[in-house]
């Protein structure tokens, strides 16, 4: 099925550029890059946090919560990354080879000095895209199931496949803030073709601080609501 995915993608961009020259400033081997770039920041989703932040709801509900906050570890960094999708790392060594092609081919010279801030910058779209997700889970906490909130999250998810300057006016001062899946992939794809490397990684950086903030402040009220199995 991820193959699938990875295979529409590729042949999906094909076809729009064989109707245009550029989409949201890119050429097509440029578009590549941002292309594996969003795949990366999927796989890792997939292989480090979809496994446990789809568990944590269910915990939450059961009461199995208890394990877990009696451990002389924080309760919100164990759950999170609790369990390794041994599977799913299959899908980050397709995106990380598809990454590797896209630049490859790449027919111009390539801005090497930049790749560190490319890496850099899916690492911090990973930790965004995870902890977006997170903030559809966390309701779980006040509602009697979380798994309705899963579906909404893979729905937004893809404004993540779509270049952040196709989107205008205040949907993507939105997206690139409030909701910032527009940046996710979009930004470290620009530190690499364009530079300005400084205030792109500022601003998913302050984006990512402010979110973790507002994700350890719900963790904090859900716990204070949360019935244990004892109670």
């Amino acid at each position: 099925m991820d193959l699938a995915y990875y295979g529409v993608n590729i042949a999906l961009y094909s076809v729009l550029f064989s109707q245009t020259a550029i989409i949201g400033g890119w050429d097509i081997h440029q578009a590549r890059v941002f292309m594996a770039g969003f795949m990366v920041v999927d796989a890792i989703t997939m292989t480090v946090f979809s496994n446990n932040l789809w568990w944590l709801p269910i915990f939450i509900n059961r009461g199995d919560l208890d394990y877990y906050l009696v451990r002389p570890v924080s309760s919100l960094f164990f759950l999170t990354l609790r369990d390794f999708a041994a599977n799913s790392f299959l899908n980050l060594l397709c995106a990380g080879g598809i990454l590797i092609w896209a630049l490859m081919s790449y027919p111009g010279d390539l801005p090497y000095a930049r790749l560190p801030f490319l890496l850099f910058g899916l690492g911090i779209g990973a930790s965004l895209h995870a902890m977006i997700f997170l903030l559809t889970v966390l309701p779980a906490f006040w509602l009697e199931s979380g798994h309705g909130m899963h579906g909404l999250f893979y729905n937004f998810a893809r404004l993540m496949e779509r270049p952040d300057r196709v989107y205008t006016g205040w949907v993507r001062r939105l997206l690139v803030t409030v909701i910032p899946f527009a940046l996710i992939a979009s930004f470290p794809t620009r530190m690499f073709w364009e530079g300005n490397v400084w205030w792109l990684s500022g601003h998913m950086l302050l984006v990512a601080s402010l979110l973790f903030l507002g994700i350890l402040w719900i963790w904090d009220k859900g716990l204070k609501r949360y019935g244990s199995a004892s109670s």
